[in-house]
């Protein structure tokens, strides 16, 4: 078994991209700049948006952080967006998810214009992506399978389950891995709660992503001999005997899984890290695009 080390890799790619940024500012070029907007004070999303400010600030890019309050109206939130969609030189928007309940996760998302929608939510993209045209892919999917692309993990051919439907995870994988490219060409299964026969399908996988949210779900007498475990899920359960008070937990029961696979991502320093990459990609290939005047 071999730990698909997340960390390792978007530490890496995080360094690739900040001698990029430090050539374009010795040619006195533009720099990447990529704004946050956070709704509210949910605690996750405080540290996902920190996280993505850090590495912003460790790789030379610039960023923008929004706060805005949980009372904060629908219609001044897509007038923020519509600023930032205007300013020349903003390149990437993101808002962090899941919004107060009384703000619409779509309007918001089809607000932020295709070409600075580096989280790839947008339709557009989406629609893009389905299609194999460029595009900008949501960046968990997108970590993915450049965690897979260092690893070199052959996925032609094989029979690849996702576990999770979501817009943002298990829809967009199902096709990544189904598609003609290096990291793709996999016989795709997607499941979800009304999957009658989940462990059987499962235990027929080469490949598992599981995008749940749900922990510890996948079990050894859900795995085979030798497949590759891709863990999406990080949930936090209560811990006494940490000092935090809860242990983080995937979606996988790492212990039992673990010995049974070829390749398997720990949480953390699993999938997380290469989302974070990923956008980090993401928002230097909008800069790219944007200065050469061609949008995506």
């Amino acid at each position: 078994m071999e730990l698909l080390d997340g960390q390792l890799v978007s530490n890496i790619i995080k360094e690739g991209l900040k001698l990029q940024v430090g050539q374009l500012t010795v040619e006195g070029k533009k720099v990447p700049h990529l704004a946050a907007v956070l709704v509210g004070n949910n605690g996750a999303s405080e540290t996902y948006v920190g996280a993505k400010v850090k590495t912003c600030s460790e790789i030379g890019f610039r960023s923008t952080l929004l706060r805005l309050d949980a009372d904060t109206s629908e219609n001044r939130l897509l007038n923020i967006i519509d600023d930032l969609n205007n300013d020349v030189d903003i390149d990437g928007i993101l808002v962090q998810l899941p919004l107060p309940k009384h703000i619409s996760d779509e309007k918001v998302i089809n607000a932020i214009l295709p070409s600075k929608d580096v989280d790839g939510f947008h339709p557009i993209n989406v629609g893009k992506m389905v299609q194999g045209l460029p595009a900008f892919i949501s960046a968990t999917p997108h970590g993915i399978l450049l965690l897979l692309e260092h690893y070199k993990i052959n996925t032609k051919g094989k029979h690849a389950v996702v576990v999770g439907r979501s817009n943002i995870v298990g829809r967009p994988m199902s096709v990544l891995l189904s598609s003609n490219t290096p990291t793709g060409n996999c016989t795709v299964t997607l499941c979800h709660s009304h999957t009658p026969n989940l462990s059987e399908l499962c235990r027929q996988a080469d490949i598992i992503v599981a995008a749940l949210g749900k922990p510890e779900f996948v079990t050894a007498d859900m795995v085979k001999e030798g497949a590759v475990i891709i863990d999406v899920g990080i949930t936090r359960v209560p811990d006494s005997s940490k000092k935090s008070g809860f242990a983080l937990k995937g979606d996988v029961k790492f212990d039992e899984v673990a010995p049974r696979c070829s390749y398997i991502t720990p949480v953390p320093r699993g999938v997380g890290p290469m989302t974070i990459a990923a956008l980090m990609k993401n928002t230097f290939m909008a800069c790219e695009e944007r200065s050469g005047g061609s949008l995506i």
